[in-house]
């Protein structure tokens, strides 16, 4: 079975938003078509999900600025502009992606006291968010991965994947993602490829459901 996981295509990830990537908006014709044409036999998304005081953002530590390093739970923490807060605007998906497409949406970051990036665990790695086991039982072999931003939730969720589900195939779709940071970007990809994860295109996909 065949899936796509889009990350967090947001209106806080996109220009406008509280945490906007630039060009974020620009993956959202790309996600529809890919999930008008691009084969899958499932379609997922994530969703960042915050509570209001969560942890992570810097208001929440007396002094602290966005984008500066804290703590949280003890750990080094990016801290992060207050975004996508549970039932707002920011948190919800762009409305210009077409979710009646989506099958399942697994929502992250609920919990105040660490950070989740990618869409399978949070950043301790103790706690799943459960999407694994939902993909393990819907049997998939192939998992096709995107979104915002490349160099946090994208490149955590695409790495999770390949641990978390053994034997499927994990790909990064490299047009349906974009990064905070060129630098950022450059790591990620890096980090990915060591890792093994092939790199495709929207193209590609497209090709290949086309044979």
């Amino acid at each position: 079975m065949k899936a796509l996981l889009l990350v967090d295509l947001q209106n806080g990830f996109c220009p406008g938003g509280h945490l906007p990537v630039a060009e974020g908006d620009q993956v959202i014709p790309v996600a529809n078509r890919l999930m008008r044409e691009g084969g899958y036999d499932l379609i997922v998304a994530s969703q960042d999900w915050h509570p209001a005081n969560h942890g992570s953002f810097a208001s929440q530590h007396p002094g602290a600025r966005p984008f500066e390093m804290g703590t949280l739970s003890g750990k080094p923490q990016m801290l992060w502009p207050d975004h996508c807060v549970q039932e707002t605007a920011d948190a919800a998906f762009h409305p210009a992606l077409e979710t009646d497409r989506i099958h399942f949406v697994q929502k992250k970051g609920q919990d105040i006291g660490v950070d989740s990036y990618s869409a399978f665990r949070d950043n301790d790695r103790t706690a799943l968010t459960g999407l694994a086991d939902y993909l393990k039982a819907k049997g998939v072999t192939r998992l096709d991965i995107g979104g915002l931003a490349t160099d946090y939730c994208v490149k955590f969720s695409v790495l999770d994947a390949l641990e978390l589900l053994p034997g499927a195939e994990i790909r990064f779709v490299s047009d349906l993602s974009r990064g905070i940071t060129p630098e950022g970007v450059e790591a990620a990809l890096a980090e990915m490829k060591a890792a093994g994860i092939p790199l495709t295109t929207s193209a590609d996909i497209l090709a290949e459901a086309r044979r």
